[in-house]
Order: structure tokens, then sequence, then C-alpha cells
């Protein structure tokens, strides 16, 4: 649903007007693709005009990143949620992971640019896409740090490195689902994890 302008009549801030404009863009990428979309299609969406989406954000293709960053944060938000849920270290680390892959795997922008439009998501992902990779890895090496200090779990001095690694196992695993290991439902996920994601960070 795309947010609202406030009700009091005041005008709506920037961080507002800025939420619709990425709310309706993420409908018309998702309904028609992003090479269909074109800033008019967003501007008249959001309701605003075609000089707000380029102050405001920029072109289409920073619309799209912003669109991108939007969703990685609001997934870290839900990450970060996670520990509460569990007792052990190993736990955590089974959801976290299970989690992001189900999440991007399941995502209607994620999946109809990987079906359809592979030659406009992919430099986001890869060649363009140090700045999201490297914040999956500070946030994960928060999480997984504050999980650590938190329950008073063994330290792990090169946990950076270590999230790093992991990190790279689930990029793949999102762009490349298929292979010689099953990672197709949540449950597969979670055994995968157990298996080999674990002892990259706890051996």
């Amino acid at each position: 649903m795309l947010s609202t302008a406030a009700t009091s009549g005041d005008s709506p801030t920037a961080d507002s007007v800025e939420e619709r404009i990425l709310d309706a863009a993420l409908i018309q990428f998702e309904r028609v693709g992003v090479r269909k979309t074109t800033i008019e299609d967003i501007a008249r969406a959001a309701d605003v005009d075609r000089a707000t989406v380029y102050r405001r954000i920029g072109s289409r293709d920073d619309v799209v990143r912003a669109a991108f960053g939007r969703e990685v944060r609001r997934l870290l938000a839900d990450l970060r949620e996670i520990p509460a849920r569990h007792d052990s270290f190993d736990d955590i680390v089974v959801d976290v992971f299970a989690t992001v892959i189900t999440r991007w795997r399941s995502h209607a922008l994620v999946e109809r640019l990987l079906t359809l439009e592979a030659d406009r998501l992919l430099p986001q992902l890869t060649v363009d896409g140090a700045t999201f990779f490297l914040l999956s890895v500070s946030a994960s090496t928060e999480i997984l740090g504050k999980v650590l200090e938190d329950n008073r779990f063994p330290d792990i001095p090169d946990l950076t490195a270590r999230v790093e690694v992991v990190c790279r196992v689930v990029h793949s695993l999102i762009l490349q689902p298929v292979g010689s290991l099953d990672t197709a439902s949540p449950e597969a996920l979670a055994d995968y994890a157990r298996t080999y994601i674990v002892p990259i960070l706890t051996h």
C-alpha cells in the first residue's frame, strides 16, 4: 500500500515524499519491470511531479538503487529481531541464514528481475553492489557480535572475516539456487546452514 500524505494539513516531510516515491517505484517495477517503467510512471503513482523524483532521488537507476537499499535495510531490521527467539548461537545463525535467502528468493522484484531483466539486476548485486554487500557484512557482524556478548558465548576474534565468507555464500545461493545440494525449502536451508555455515563461524 502506498504511503499517504499527512492529514493534518501540514506539508509532507522529505522522508515521507521519498518513501512514497520508493513505494510507487517498487510497485511499478514489480508490475511491469524496470525497463518499462519511466520516471513519469513513478511520479504519477506517487502523486508528485517528475522534478520531485529527480530532486529527491535522481534518475531511474538511482531510484532502483534506493529501492533496493531500502529493502536491504528492512531485512536487516527484521534480522535484528531473530536473536530474541533463540537460546543458542547455532540456532540464531541458522535462522538468520535461512531468513535472508528465503526473503530474497521470494521477493517479487528480485524474482522478476532475475527472470526477465537479469542484465539490470546483476550489476546491482555484483560489480555495482559493493555498498550493499559491505552493509550486509557490517550489519551481520554487528548482530552476531551482540549475540555473543549478550549471551556470554565464546568470542570469535575474526568474526568479521568469517561473516564475509558466509555473506559470499549467501550471495551465491541467491543468484544461483540450483546445485547438487538441496536449498529449495526453508527446512533444506536450515540443514545446509547447520552442516556448512555454522562451522564457518564457530570452528
